[in-house]
């Protein structure tokens, strides 16, 4: 086994470790007996430190021309390009992701920075016509201040990117809290930022426990907005502690998100979207197929083939390219997938088809890994059709039309991701407009957004705000109107000039 790497705090340009900080240890989920790196358990003393600097990079910054900016995030991006091999190994050792899939993670970083650079020389306000002579309104964007984000471990570069850049090129500064499971990719993003020349106290990275770093963040009054992606429970309380301070809070929670398969459609590309969007990252994406809503005309089949293909895939650690599904994050995320295929082994006329037990064999017996767990006979009362697993089990609903398909996709206290496989163009486009849900595809799986356009949920999955594409910018931007009066006189805006003429 390797020593441990050490994924340290970057505050005010400087790495550093906090005196007296205990040790947390992040763990190949793999192969438990490897310690990946070591990174410090913060006191919220640090938190309030990097917020400290940040606020004092933010003047200089704001001010910076955005094009300016722009060139950083580009050059972030290069960096992040010539590295994503070797990022793309951190993140299958500290992840557990497939390596294919953590290199798609620093893809996606890369994507996110060409296109927040792009933005640099946008930026767009509106203007538009004024009610008085000799006058111009238009509206212009301005940066809030200092935003925390607080990022998960399943997509550990991404995120941070998608968040990070965007807060970035509207001219705010920025502390980091990634997940404690996932240190040492915070860190290597954080230092393509750096080696890119962003200013010192621009961006700043704390490590740490989120009851500990989080909750510091929600206290402190100089954060002007948290944005969190995390469970639906984590999210409400940071929404709370926000309302608290007068901050800004934007949630990207839980999904339970279904593909709907219809009697006409192309059931090898339904398959293969199943597979790909339930057991990819062992499902543990907040756009995972959790759920499979199949005609009855072909639920069958569908069945068959999706359980033959899946007691098929090859499991093993992320750093081994012939790998198909990795290992859940951590102990405490397996035993919860186990006890959530438990609840399904026993609720009421459930079938479990595929799975369901602790995988074994040599690449696996020392990791959290589990099986491919399909159910069939899954009711819309069960608890695993309607709450949220993340993980690699896939819960099949029977059904005899489209209106029943939606009515049961609906049926969830989630909106984020969902998918529709028919040949029936009228079909699709109903289905788009019925479905409850921030994402939909036609024809394709249940994951896979692409950075350009804006992702999000509705009902339990957020606050309404989106995240990438244009929009991404709104909820790190204030809007400021300016009004510019060229008439050389003073001229009276919502007054009832009728009632001046009749009086005069």
């Amino acid at each position: 086994m390797t020593t441990p790497a050490k994924a340290m705090n970057y505050i005010d340009g400087e790495w550093s470790w906090p005196t007296g900080a205990a040790a947390i240890k992040s763990i190949n989920p793999a192969d438990t007996r490897e310690v990946v790196c070591e990174t410090p358990d913060s006191p919220a003393a640090e938190l309030d430190r990097a917020v400290e600097a940040a606020a004092r990079a933010y003047s200089a910054w704001r001010r910076t021309p955005p094009p300016k900016r722009a060139a950083i995030l580009r050059r972030a991006g290069e960096i992040l390009a010539e590295r994503k091999q070797q990022i793309g190994e951190v993140i299958a050792r500290e992840a557990g992701k497939p390596i294919a899939e953590g290199c798609g993670d620093v893809q996606e970083a890369i994507d996110m920075a060409e296109l927040a650079a792009g933005e640099g020389r946008r930026l767009y306000g509106d203007t538009a016509p004024s009610e008085l002579p000799n006058k111009f309104c238009m509206t212009v964007r301005e940066p809030i201040g200092v935003c925390g984000l607080i990022t998960p471990w399943n997509f550990p570069v991404a995120i941070p990117a998608w968040k990070g850049f965007h807060a970035l090129i509207c001219g705010n500064t920025v502390v980091l809290k990634p997940a404690s499971d996932t240190p040492l990719c915070g860190a290597e993003f954080v230092r393509a930022l750096v080696d890119a020349g962003l200013p010192k106290g621009v961006f700043n990275l704390v490590q740490g426990r989120g009851s500990v770093i989080g909750e510091a963040m929600c206290r402190n009054s100089t954060i002007r907005l948290i944005s969190i992606t995390g469970s639906t429970e984590t999210g409400c309380h940071v929404a709370a502690e926000c309302g608290r301070t007068g901050k800004r809070a934007s949630l990207e929670c839980g999904g339970k998100n279904a593909e709907v398969v219809m009697d006409d459609a192309d059931l090898d590309l339904a398959v293969d979207g199943a597979l790909w969007g339930a057991f990819g990252t062992s499902g543990q994406r907040c756009t995972a197929t959790s759920r499979l809503i199949v005609h009855e005309k072909v639920h069958d089949e569908l069945v068959e083939r999706l359980t033959a293909r899946a007691a098929k895939l090859r499991l093993g650690p992320g750093i081994d390219p012939a790998t198909e599904v990795g290992p859940l994050v951590n102990e405490s995320q397996c035993r919860r997938v186990m006890e959530y295929i438990r609840i399904g082994r026993d609720e009421d006329k459930a079938v479990l088809r595929c799975g369901g037990r602790r995988a074994s064999g040599e690449k696996v017996d020392k990791g959290w890994f589990i099986e491919p767990t399909i159910f069939t006979g899954v009711k819309r009362s069960m608890r695993i059709f309607q709450e949220e697993i993340f993980g690699p089990v896939l819960s099949v609903v029977k059904v005899g039309s489209l209106e029943e398909a939606v009515e049961t996709l609906n049926d969830c206290a989630y909106g984020l991701s969902s998918a529709v496989y028919t040949r029936d163009i009228n079909k699709a486009l109903w289905a788009m407009r019925e479905i409850e849900a921030g994402i939909v595809y036609v024809n394709g799986p249940t994951i896979g957004a692409e950075v350009h356009m804006p992702f999000g949920g509705v009902k339990g999955t957020g606050n309404g705000h989106r995240e990438a594409g244009r929009i991404g910018l709104d909820i790190f931007s204030e809007w400021k109107t300016v009004y510019i009066d060229y008439s050389g006189k003073l001229q009276r805006a919502q007054i009832d000039t009728d009632k001046i003429l009749e009086q005069g």
